[in-house]
C-alpha cells in the first residue's frame, strides 16, 4: 500500500472529487503573498529535554468514518466514530452530523453518549444546545482518552485510503470539516487552547501543489519560500496558517462546559450491544472509536498507533513544521511536540524505542541545521 505524505494523505483524502468544492478553489499564484521573513527560534532537540513519550491508537476505517443512524431495541442508536488521524479536527463536524439525524427523527428529551473523546463531547455539548438531558458513558474520561494524547492539529489526514473514496464521502466530509473549522473558530483563545499558527512544511522539491484541495480556503496567507528565503536546511518551505488545538486544556475546558449545562458523567464499560439496548435513554450516540468494532462488529475498523516525543516547553518557539506525515513539530504549553507514526494494526500503547530515535534524529538534523 502506497504511503502518502502528511501533505499528500490530504491532498488525496479530500481532493477534488467530481466537482465538489470547485467554487473555493483558486490557482495557487493568484493566493501567494509576499511578507518579510522573521526571526524563528530554534526547537532544542536532544534526548535528555524529552519529558514524557506517549502513544495513542486512531480508531480508522479504510472507507473512512461512519455518520449512521439505525433502530436498535425500540431506541435510536446513531454512530459517529472511525475518524482516524481526523477526530479532533472533524468533532465538531460530525457530531453536527449526528445531531442532524436526531433531529430528523423528532424524539426529545434524554440522550445518552458513549465515549468521552474529543467526538464523545462534541456530540454531546451539540445535543444539550437542541434541549437534550444528556449522559455520557465511558470507560476512560479525560486525562486518560485517546484525544489527550493527540497532535492535534486542525488537519485532517490520515482519514480515508485514496482507493476507497467516493463522491458521496467527499461530499459529507468536505461538510463536517467545514462545519467544525467554524465551531472552532469560536473557541480560539487560552480557555479552550485553540490557536492560529504557521506552519512550515519542508520540502527538498516543488512537486504538485499540495493546498489544491476542496479546504484550501481553511488555510488562509499561504506562502512559497525558495532558497535562502526561510532558515531551515531544505531548499522550499511552503507556509500557511491552521489551528491548533491543545488536548489537555481543550478537552477540560468543554467536559466543564458540558457539566455546567447539567450534562451528567458515568463511568462504565460496554461489553454487548444488549448493554446499550437497556439504558434508559430513547436516544443512544455511539461515539466509541475503536470500542466500536468489538460492540458493533465492524470488522473494518483497525487501530493505527500513533507516537510522539515531548520535550521541555520553549514559550519562545510560535511557529511549527512539518516534513511528512511522521515528522512534525507542534509547540503546546505543556512541550514541544514531536511526531510521529503510523503503525496500522499495531494495537499496544508501549513506546517504541527505535521509532523515538528517528523523530529525534530527523528533527535534530532539521533545527541545528537552521541558519
Amino acid at each position: 500500500m502506497k504511503r502518502f505524505s502528511r501533505r499528500e494523505a490530504l491532498g488525496v483524502a479530500v481532493g477534488l472529487a467530481g466537482g465538489v468544492g470547485l467554487a473555493s478553489c483558486v490557482h495557487h499564484n493568484q493566493r501567494y503573498v509576499v511578507e518579510p521573513p522573521r526571526r524563528l527560534k530554534r526547537v532544542l532537540v536532544s534526548p535528555e529535554r524529552v519529558i514524557r513519550t506517549v502513544a495513542g491508537l486512531r480508531p480508522f476505517r479504510p472507507s473512512g468514518f461512519v455518520v449512521r443512524a439505525e433502530n436498535v431495541g425500540g431506541k435510536l442508536l446513531v454512530h459517529n466514530y472511525g475518524h482516524g488521524g481526523g477526530g479532533v479536527t472533524l468533532s465538531w463536524g460530525t457530531a453536527q452530523l449526528a445531531v442532524e439525524q436526531v433531529s430528523s427523527s423528532g424524539l426529545s428529551g434524554s440522550a445518552a453518549v458513549i465515549g468521552c473523546g474529543a467526538v464523545g463531547l462534541a456530540t454531546a455539548r451539540l445535543l444539550q444546545r437542541h434541549g437534550f438531558d444528556v449522559t455520557i458513558y465511558a470507560r476512560d474520561i479525560p486525562p486518560n482518552t485517546t484525544s489527550n494524547v493527540a497532535g492535534a492539529s486542525w488537519y485532517p489526514a490520515a482519514v480515508v485510503e485514496a482507493g476507497r473514496r467516493t463522491s458521496r464521502f467527499d461530499a459529507q466530509f468536505e461538510r463536517a470539516a467545514r462545519l467544525s473549522h467554524r465551531y472552532f473558530q469560536e473557541l480560539v483563545g487560552p480557555k479552550y487552547g485553540v490557536h492560529w499558527r504557521e506552519q512550515y512544511f519542508l520540502t527538498e522539491e516543488l512537486g504538485p501543489e499540495p493546498w489544491d484541495i476542496m479546504l484550501r480556503d481553511l488555510f488562509p496567507g499561504p506562502r512559497q519560500l525558495g532558497p535562502h528565503e526561510h532558515p531551515f536546511p531544505v531548499r522550499y518551505a511552503l507556509v500557511d496558517n491552521m489551528m491548533f488545538i491543545e488536548p489537555p486544556v481543550y478537552l477540560a475546558a468543554v467536559l466543564d462546559d458540558f457539566r455546567l449545562a447539567g450534562g451528567r458523567l458515568v463511568v462504565r464499560a460496554f461489553h454487548e450491544a444488549r448493554q446499550v439496548a437497556e439504558l434508559p435513554e430513547a436516544v443512544v450516540m455511539n461515539c466509541m472509536g475503536l470500542g466500536a468494532k468489538e460492540l458493533f462488529r465492524d470488522e473494518e475498523l483497525v487501530p493505527d498507533k500513533g507516537q510522539l516525543a515531548i520535550l521541555l516547553p520553549q514559550p519562545e518557539v510560535d511557529y511549527a513544521t512539518g516534513m511528512s506525515d511522521e515528522i512534525y513539530m507542534f509547540p503546546r504549553q505543556d512541550g514541544i511536540l514531536l511526531g510521529g507514526t503510523h503503525e496500522r494494526g499495531v494495537s499496544t500503547l508501549e513506546p517504541n524505542a527505535e521509532a523515538e530515535r528517528r523523530i529525534l534524529a530527523e528533527h535534530r538534523r532539521i533545527f541545528d541545521g537552521m541558519r
